[in-house]
């Protein structure tokens, strides 16, 4: 909280600047008109002269010199913080300012719907300021969920209107300073959001791995149906799609399993994705389930009773647990696991735990592992619940709402535009399975965001989007493309980028948040696109300078993005990687995605990479010939440019089935010592060694 002392009344504001003379800035908007409500949807549209009504007075509480490292790149900056909020809110900001002999003109603003932390992240500092930009960063008046009026969007912009005053003073010059937004995921939602009801707030926006409208939680409950549906057979899901296997996910399946793997495949889950189904949980599912009980309160009973829904089929009513039970132990102070008298077998995972008598009586929490008798609760549970639980209480095991949920999707089919649920329609376009009064999904949108997404937004955006993303699905990105081709018409090609990322998933640096020591190996991290893409939409808005063109792909029908084989084709920004096994010995072996071998037999690879036009030169090999997730061979690259094809062996002294990746790393200027922009791609094969 900010300290009363510090607030400065009459209308005014003085920042302390340390070590030069104090200044006064008016409050953002002093004497202009109220930002007024779209009639639409009443979201408020904030342009650059308006004034938030909720957001007018802002006050700065620290202005301090700092310096920092970025932890991954090891860069260090030095830069002027200057903290603050808006009176009478809990909305919050933090300012990071160069050097005024750094500083190019530019500002930088990332976001995510859920942080309620101001401060913004080391790396996030450091490449804004090395790169002669300043840094906004608020906190979303506490995140969307404590604050879902002005979460959305509309601090984000109070804070990037209020800057530009702040810069003003700072740098001494009236010349406005050039703003982007941009944010993963829910981040996504943010900044389409604001593209689609500000104007002249941000000149370019960059969303990452966006949903459509309808994704949440269709996307999570699919996943979580496959999971439990093909638990047995997805190991072989997984191999046919790794490199050298059969190329059929479907083959070995009975129908009922290739049914469900095409259903979660026509909804957008990328097949190659589920090579990492051990740890798939269905996303952020445990942070969303309660908003869908609340939303919908009434889908378990009519699953289960309704006519239209799968609880009538006895395969699903088999499945149910409402299992009566007593705590007998409360294991920790602060409770995440209890011991019960008894636990049934069956299907607990993401159950209810409701407690029946005691100080938590008719609250519930959900379970997330069951070890014996022991139960442990998923680690946001409400302290106000689990600490009320004694030895003693009565308490429900039920999964009635877990069950239910996994089949959520069916019954959320919204309009034909967004095709991944076309497959539950009839040939008449009806939806097939019984359909719930709303979509829940808008309403998660609508508050992620500040606005349903429409492809309607103003000013430059490129948008990221993964191949391999199993919680975001990359057709998501193609459904937004269409929209806004539509709106903007003539204007589209100088106004949007789609870039997709090949062998990427959901997470910007999934390559180490993966829960999986092979990660590495599988995907790469995408950050350098999107340092590439600020720096690239800058130069758009600068001087009219085209990005890198949209990347080609296409759509099958099973709602997978197919990209084509050859760079010039692809396009993007990305490297196009392929991994061969060239000779055997002293043989020569066919050049294909699988390899046999014999044990202690010297194998040469050779790997063929080449950057897009226009998207830089290839400056890094490196190779993890075991596939396990680490790299320790490099290949120097004695002539830097847009195409390589170098050699490697290696000698496997054990038998067993390997997946060795070659990772290529390109930069726009062919620099091999750059810190950033290091857009990465793979290359993988299969050896089987006998």
């Amino acid at each position: 909280m900010v300290r009363t002392k510090e607030l400065v009344a009459a209308g005014s504001l003085v920042l302390a600047l340390a070590g030069v003379t104090s200044i006064q800035v008016q409050p953002a908007g002093a004497g202009e008109e109220p930002c007024a409500a779209r009639p639409s949807d009443n979201a408020v549209i904030i342009t650059e002269t308006c004034v938030d009504p909720e957001l007018t007075n802002p006050y700065t509480d620290k202005d301090e010199h700092r310096t920092i490292t970025d932890p991954v790149t090891k860069v260090k900056v030095s830069f002027r913080y200057i903290h603050g909020g808006f009176k009478d809110t809990d909305a919050r900001f933090s300012f990071y300012f160069p050097s005024k002999a750094d500083y190019q003109g530019r500002f930088l603003e990332s976001t995510y719907p859920t942080i309620g932390e101001e401060d913004a992240e080391p790396s996030t500092i450091v490449f804004a300021i090395s790169h002669g930009a300043y840094v906004v960063s608020s906190n979303n008046a506490g995140g969307v969920p404590v604050s879902p009026t002005l979460g959305g969007y509309r601090v984000n912009a109070a804070a990037a209107k209020y800057s530009r005053e702040v810069a003003a003073k700072i740098y001494k010059t009236s010349e406005r300073p050039r703003g982007y937004l941009y944010g993963a995921s829910g981040g996504a939602y943010q900044t389409i959001g604001a593209s689609e009801s500000t104007s002249g707030v941000w000149d370019g926006f960059v969303p990452m791995v966006p949903g459509v409208p309808n994704a949440i939680p269709s996307f999570m409950t699919v996943e979580l149906l496959a999971l439990r549906e093909l638990h047995d057979v997805l190991p072989k899901i997984a191999d046919a799609m790794e490199p050298g296997g059969s190329g059929d996910p479907y083959a070995d399946l009975d129908p009922e399993q290739q049914a469900i793997l095409r259903e979660a495949a026509k909804l957008g889950h990328p097949l190659r994705g589920w090579w990492q189904y051990a740890t798939l949980t269905g996303g952020g599912f445990f942070a969303v389930q309660g908003g869908v009980k609340i939303l919908d309160a009434s889908y378990v009973d009519d699953f289960w009773n309704a006519p239209g829904y799968e609880g009538s089929d006895p395969a699903v009513q088999a499945l149910r647990v409402q299992h009566d039970t007593t705590v007998t132990q409360v294991v920790g102070k602060r409770v995440k696991k209890v011991v019960l008298e008894s636990v049934p077998d069956g299907y607990l995972a993401g159950a209810d735990l409701v407690i029946t008598s005691g100080d938590a009586a008719d609250k519930s929490l959900v379970i997330t592992n069951v070890t014996g008798k022991t139960v442990e609760l998923e680690g946001g549970s409400d302290p106000e619940v689990t600490n009320a639980i004694r030895a003693g209480d009565d308490v429900r095991i039920d999964n009635s709402w877990r069950v239910a949920l996994e089949y959520y999707h069916r019954h959320q089919v919204p309009s034909p535009d967004q095709y991944g649920w076309n497959q539950f329609r009839d040939a008449q376009g009806a939806p097939v399975p019984a359909q719930r009064s709303t979509l829940v999904a808008d309403t998660f949108a609508g508050v992620s965001g500040g606005s349903i997404p429409t492809g309607r937004f103003e000013g430059k955006m490129i948008m990221l989007a993964s191949t391999m993303d199993v919680q975001a699905y990359p057709w998501a990105a193609d459904w937004y493309r269409t929209q806004a081709q539509g709106f903007l018409g003539d204007q589209f090609e100088d106004s949007y980028r789609l870039w997709y990322m090949d062998n990427a998933d959901h997470d910007p640096r999934s390559a180490e948040s993966i829960p999986n020591r092979s990660a590495a190996a599988h995907v790469v991290n995408y950050d350098s696109e999107l340092q590439q893409a600020l720096l690239d939409l800058d130069a758009w808005v600068t001087d009219g300078s085209p990005p890198p063109v949209t990347t080609s792909y296409s759509v099958d029908d099973d709602s997978q993005i197919q990209l084509p084989a050859s760079a010039d084709e692809r396009g993007g920004v990305q490297p196009v990687v392929t991994l061969t096994v060239t000779e055997i010995g002293k043989r020569r072996a066919s050049e294909s995605e699988r390899a046999e071998i014999g044990v202690d037999q010297k194998v040469t690879f050779t790997v063929e990479a080449e950057a897009p036009p226009g998207a830089g030169k290839i400056v890094g090999i490196e190779w993890d010939f075991e596939g396990v997730g680490k790299y320790p061979t490099r290949t120097e690259i004695r002539r830097i440019g847009r195409r390589i094809e170098l050699t490697a062996t290696f000698t496997y002294t054990k038998a067993g089935t390997y997946f060795p990746a070659v990772r290529v790393t390109s930069e726009r200027d062919g620099d091999p010592k750059a810190r950033y922009r290091l857009v990465q791609n793979l290359g993988r094969m299969r050896v089987v060694v006998q």
